[in-house]
């Protein structure tokens, strides 16, 4: 039972390894940019993850793209813009507040209000029905 507990650990472990993104840039300064980039941009298939750790196939292909525009030389917005372009703004993390992403920033807030008021009204009729009910006493 020993045997199969280490041999299950190991897989686990070197499942971790194999995630981990190896392909290093150049400079220091571009490695940087690099995984400042890859973590600002979502995974358009796990949808709950960065593209710098998702093991998607999608997302390493994003990743080896963000590497060769760095290369290349493009600046930042450029590749974010390229992105965007592409795939929409669902591939940011953080999407600009536009006119068709109003609802995604502000939708949550306003289902809160919503909830909020159907919670004071229901509390409201139920504080009247309770006035509004003679209370019976009981005939000796």
């Amino acid at each position: 039972m020993k045997i199969i507990s280490l041999i299950l650990t190991l897989l686990l472990i070197a499942a971790n390894a194999w995630a981990i993104d190896t392909n290093h840039l150049p400079t220091p300064a571009l490695q940087a940019r690099y995984e400042t980039l890859t973590h600002q941009f979502r995974c358009l298939v796990c949808q709950d993850e960065d593209i710098y750790t998702s093991n998607a196939d999608l997302a390493v292909q994003l990743r080896d793209k963000v590497r060769d525009m760095l290369v290349a030389g493009k600046t930042n917005q450029q590749i974010i813009d390229y992105m965007v372009d592409r795939y929409g703004n669902f591939v940011l993390y953080k999407p600009p507040v536009e006119g068709n992403t109003l609802l995604l920033w502000f939708g949550p807030f306003a289902l809160l209000l919503v909830a909020l008021g159907v919670v004071v009204w229901v509390v409201r009729r139920r504080s009247a029905m309770a006035t509004d009910e003679p209370t019976e006493r009981a005939t000796p």
